[in-house]
Parts: structure tokens; sequence; C-alpha cells
């Protein structure tokens, strides 16, 4: 979903850095084989995801929604040289596609994968986090952030992805649309919530930045 009109769309893509060579190909063999790659995070959000990670070199990172591993290889490109990225994903069969590119780009043994129900995973990984990326099923957002706001350091970062939800949060809300319904709670939750300051950002489906006061 973009918000900006189609020229200046394409202007903002133009003049912003080009996706390195094994996303490319990560991103075409997951539009080939893969069901629904508008999931995809892609070149642009992919680069501003790695262009915050540098600006903050996070030693722990916790991914809330593998799907094909783009955008943990776009986190991974400023993780801190002993750094560690913990991703989860419930779909088992994209983790063979995720070890491939993994293992391709060098940062498998700072990437560990995990399978399964990130709530019930969450809390057996022991480390306090600097960046934590939500980019999943989002009738649990809440619940994330319930889960990992008592394991961020001091200052860490936490993003939310497709947090306009094409729009929706500004229409008349459906009740049978629980995911919407979550949404516009977990955005009035990251305004409120004393211990993080929030700014939402209008990019692509809407990317929202959470930094731990």
């Amino acid at each position: 979903m973009h918000f900006l009109p189609e020229k200046i769309d394409e202007y903002v893509v133009a003049h912003s850095q080009s996706e390195p060579q094994i996303l490319q190909e990560l991103s075409r063999e997951t539009w080939q084989k893969v069901l629904n790659p508008r999931m995809l995070s892609g070149a642009f959000q992919g680069r501003i995801l790695s262009m915050i990670s540098k600006l903050i070199q996070p030693k722990n990172v916790l991914e809330i929604g593998t799907y094909t591993g783009y955008s943990a290889l776009s986190i991974a490109e400023g993780l801190h040289p002993k750094g560690k990225i913990y991703t989860i994903d419930k779909n088992e069969e994209l983790e063979t596609l995720q070890h491939k590119y993994f293992k391709k780009s060098g940062f498998q043994n700072q990437i560990q994968q995990y399978v399964g129900n990130a709530l019930e995973i969450i809390p057996t990984i022991d480390v306090k986090f600097d960046l934590v990326f939500i980019d999943a099923d989002k009738s649990n957002y809440i619940n994330y952030f319930h889960l990992i706001i008592d394991k961020m350091n001091a200052g860490g970062i936490i993003l939310s992805d497709n947090v306009l939800w094409s729009g929706k949060v500004v229409e008349k809300l459906d009740p049978k649309d629980i995911d919407t319904k979550v949404l516009l709670e977990y955005n009035k939750l990251l305004n409120s919530d004393e211990r993080v300051e929030t700014v939402l950002l209008p990019i692509r489906d809407g990317l929202t930045i959470s930094r731990m006061k």
C-alpha cells in the first residue's frame, strides 16, 4: 500500500539506496515460489530497516515474522559484529528458503531461526533487545508488545509494520474486522504508554518507531 502520489513515490525510491544483489535474488525467488509475496518488506522499506539498524548497531534483535528472511537480512546489515538476530515465524515451509539466503549472506551464524508460536517462544529467549521488529499476525500486536516491553534495553527501538493497514485505520470499523480493531488499539497504546516515545511514519503500509525511554 502506497500513500504517496505515484510520481512522488517513484522519485523517493529512485533517490534512495538500491537493495543489495542478494536481496534482489531473494525477492525474485519469493515472488516466483511463495504464496502472498506482497508480505515481503520490499526494497525501499528494506533500506529503511537497514539504515535504522546501522544507526543503532544492535547487539540483540528480535524479529516477529520472518517470512522469507528479507527484513532479517536488511537488519543484519547494521548488526553489531558480535550481535544476533532471533527471528520467529510460524510457517515451517519457509524455513528452508530462509536458511538458504541466511547462509548465502554470511550472516548465518548470527541469525537464530525459530519456527512456531511467537507468544510461546519469546519468553524462552533470555536476552535483552536493542531492536525489535514486529511484522506478524496483527491480531496479536498488543500481546507481542506486552511480552517484549520488559525485555527491551533502555533506548531500545521497537519497529511495528503495517500500522496503517491499507488505510483501514481511518475508515469506519467493521465489527468483524479483528485485525483493524487491534491495530487501532495498538496505535493508541504506543502513543500513550509512558515507557516509549513514538512516531508513526506513513512509509508503505505504515511503520511506527517507538523508543524506550
